[in-house]
């Protein structure tokens, strides 16, 4: 049975729990909305649910609460943002930010970041886009889970891109996936339910198929998106590639198995080429290519065409991208946001240590 709590009370215990950890007003105010994002469209998996991670990062000295975010090189389109190792939660609508000033001045702006953390969702930050009538993109690498197709080896993150693109009547497309057949948090989720995976999610150290859900901690890996050949796991493991390359190799942070780990328990990787997480932000004006008014009309024939897609039996729609999870935002932030007992737990001993209640 999950406990149910309103945005607000969340919100409130994260802001205050950032604030512990020494992030100024504004640095709390905005990693505490990046945050929630997540639990409000329904992705529990990267929400409030990862707080106490975050903490954990900052008590083994790997997050700056009030980061120095910087830009160290650019071009009128472009930047390469160091972003002083701070959470990646404030680093990343920072550094959208400057993706989006730059498209407004030239009609496109490309950013690619080093030195952060763990980000939250692709989607909040694609998402920033759009209220200037832009194309957002985000992507992020992440520590080593996954196994490329043919490999027994963890080489790559789960490595999601988002991207975000405005409508006119109907809501905007947005895209957030991971590049692996499910996100690691889904795993998480998975373990504290105690249920098994479904078939393609994970391998076991040997490279054979697995359904267990704790395969990692057994020294499997997780799977690129298509589970395997057959499936076009190759295609996962190309994208997974394209984000670790963008978002790394580009801005200097560090890539493939030399990402570091979320858990801050687990030791660092040793012979690291860059400096932390790496991210790539994209925005461009969508009248850099046609008149807004234009396109966001023929967006809305593009989604209600979709919409009206003749289903196969048994399904009552043809799902545009973002559409669940723009519902689960109204729903939860009416009715309240559930969590499954087993963080309520986690929340309440982090509460504890910093002396801090989740009103209820």
């Amino acid at each position: 049975m999950a406990a149910v709590y309103t945005y607000q009370q969340l919100a409130s215990f994260a802001k205050n729990i950032f604030l512990q950890m020494g992030c100024n007003e504004a640095n709390a105010e905005t990693a505490t909305k990046v945050l929630l994002s997540a639990d409000l469209r329904g992705v529990d998996s990267h929400g409030i649910a990862r707080l106490t991670g975050y903490v954990r990062l900052w008590e083994a000295e790997r997050i700056n609460a009030n980061p120095n975010i910087r830009i160290v090189h650019e071009t009128p389109s472009t930047a390469t943002v160091d972003g002083d190792k701070g959470l990646g939660l404030v680093v990343a609508p920072a550094a959208m930010q400057i993706a989006i000033d730059k498209a407004k001045n030239v009609g496109s702006g490309w950013v690619s970041v080093k030195n952060s953390n763990h980000f939250g969702i692709a989607g909040y930050h694609a998402m920033m886009a759009l209220e200037d009538d832009m194309i957002g993109i985000a992507m992020t690498n992440a520590s080593a889970l996954v196994a490329p197709t043919f490999s027994v080896e963890k080489l790559l993150g789960t490595n999601p891109i988002a991207v975000a693109i405005p409508a006119g009547n109907e809501a905007p497309f947005v895209s957030d996936f991971a590049t692996t057949t499910a996100a690691n948090g889904k795993l998480e989720i998975l373990q504290r339910k105690n249920l098994d995976t479904p078939n393609g999610w994970v391998q076991t150290k040997e490279g054979l198929p697995s359904t267990n859900a704790n395969e990692l901690k057994n020294g499997g890996a997780l799977l690129p998106l298509g589970g395997d050949r057959d499936h076009s796991s190759h295609k996962g493991y190309n994208l997974g590639a394209i984000v670790d390359i963008f978002s790394a190799i580009l801005s200097g942070a560090n890539y493939g198995p030399w990402v570091p780990p979320f858990p801050a328990y687990v030791p660092m990787p040793e012979g690291m080429p860059g400096e932390g997480i790496g991210h790539f932000f994209g925005a461009m004006r969508i009248d850099a290519f046609r008149p807004a008014e234009d396109f966001k009309l023929h967006m809305d024939k593009w989604i209600q065409r979709f919409k009206s897609a003749k289903t196969v039996n048994g399904h009552e729609r043809v799902i545009i991208p973002g559409q669940p999870e723009a519902e689960f935002e109204i729903e939860r932030m009416a009715n309240g946001i559930p969590l499954l007992q087993s963080v309520v737990d986690d929340l309440n001993q982090l509460g504890k240590k910093f002396d801090i209640c989740i009103a209820y």
